[in-house]
C-alpha cells in the first residue's frame, strides 16, 4: 500500500510580491510523482468524485483546515485518520499548540485518532507525549510535533490496518477546546501578569505574533524576559539598555522586536532609534 494521491489547499499569495505560492506538501508530492488536487472546498462534487475514483483504503488528515463531511469520512474502508498536535481530549480544535503554551502546560504530544463528524472527538488509536521546554515557542513546538507526528503515523498505520489496534473513546470530562486564532489575539494587555504575557509572546511566535501599539503602529515582540521592577501597567521603561513595559506584577523586557515595515531587531537597537520611548 502506498500514497495514491494528495489533497491540499489551493496555492495562496505569499511574500511581499504576493505571488501565488504552492503548499510545501504539493511541491513534495509532485517531486515524487504523486497526483495532487487542490479544491477550495472538499465538499465540492468534483472533489468528492475524484476521491471516489481513487477508492482509498484510508485517508490521513494533517492540518487540512476543512471539515470533512460524512460522505468523505465514510468513504475509505478503514476510515479517516487525523494526526493531531495535542494529547486529546485536551486541546481539541484549530490551535492546540498555541493553547498548550498559553495555558502553561508542561507537556504536549501527538494523537492519532479515527475521525468522526465532531471536532477532534473521534476514538484514539495511539498517543505519544513530548515535554514543553520553558523556551519553546509556537514555532519550535510545531516543528517538534511535526517530526513526532510523522514517526508515530508510520508506526501506527500498519498495526491499525492489521487490526492490532482497538480505537479507544475519548473521556469527554477531560475535553478542552483551542479555537482558531485571529491576528488581533496577539495584542498584549499589560494589566495581566508578566508570566501570562511571556506565554503569549512564546505561543504566538511566529503567528499571529504578540504585539503592542507604538506610535499608532504595531510593534511585534519576538522575544521577551521578565523584570522585577514595578510600575503602572503599560508604562514604558528602560532596563539594562533595553525597552520594557510595566505589567500587573512586574516588567516585560523586550529582547527582540519588529517595528512595522522593518526586520526583527534586538531591543537595544530599537531603543537607539525610539527617541520617544520614555
Amino acid at each position: 500500500m502506498g500514497v495514491q494521491a494528495v489533497v491540499t489547499q489551493p496555492d495562496r499569495p505569499a511574500g511581499r510580491g504576493r505571488a501565488l505560492s504552492p503548499p510545501p506538501v504539493k511541491v513534495e508530492a509532485l517531486s515524487l510523482g504523486i497526483p495532487v488536487i487542490q479544491p477550495e472546498k472538499l465538499s465540492h462534487p468534483d472533489a468528492v468524485g475524484q476521491l471516489h475514483s481513487w477508492s482509498p483504503d484510508v485517508i490521513v488528515v494533517v492540518a487540512f483546515g476543512q471539515i470533512l463531511k460524512p460522505e468523505v469520512l465514510d468513504l475509505p474502508k478503514y476510515g479517516c485518520l487525523n494526526v493531531h498536535g495535542s494529547l486529546l481530549p485536551r486541546w481539541r480544535g484549530a490551535a492546540p499548540i498555541q493553547a498548550a503554551i498559553l495555558a502553561g502546560d508542561t507537556r504536549s504530544g501527538i494523537t492519532i485518532m479515527k475521525m468522526d463528524p465532531g471536532v477532534d472527538t473521534g476514538p484514539i488509536l495511539r498517543q505519544r507525549p513530548i515535554p514543553i521546554s520553558p523556551d519553546d515557542t509556537g514555532g519550535s513546538l510545531f516543528s517538534k510535533l511535526a517530526s513526532l507526528g510523522a514517526e508515530l503515523l508510520i508506526e501506527t498505520l500498519p498495526d491499525y490496518l492489521a487490526g492490532k489496534i482497538l480505537p479507544q473513546a475519548q473521556d469527554e470530562r477531560l475535553a478542552s477546546y483551542a479555537p482558531l486564532l485571529k491576528k488581533g489575539d496577539g495584542l498584549l494587555d499589560f494589566h495581566r501578569p508578566v508570566e501570562e504575557l511571556l506565554r503569549v509572546v512564546r505561543a504566538f511566535n511566529p503567528w499571529p505574533g504578540a504585539y503592542l501599539l507604538w506610535e499608532g503602529q504595531s510593534l511585534k515582540i519576538h522575544r521577551a524576559r521578565p523584570g522585577s521592577r514595578q510600575g503602572t501597567p503599560g508604562e514604558r521603561l528602560v532596563l539594562a539598555g533595553m525597552p520594557a513595559l510595566a505589567a500587573a506584577d512586574g516588567v516585560l523586557i523586550l529582547e527582540e522586536v519588529q517595528p512595522a515595515g522593518k526586520k526583527p531587531m534586538p531591543g537595544s537597537s530599537f531603543l537607539a532609534g525610539a527617541r520617544n520611548w520614555v
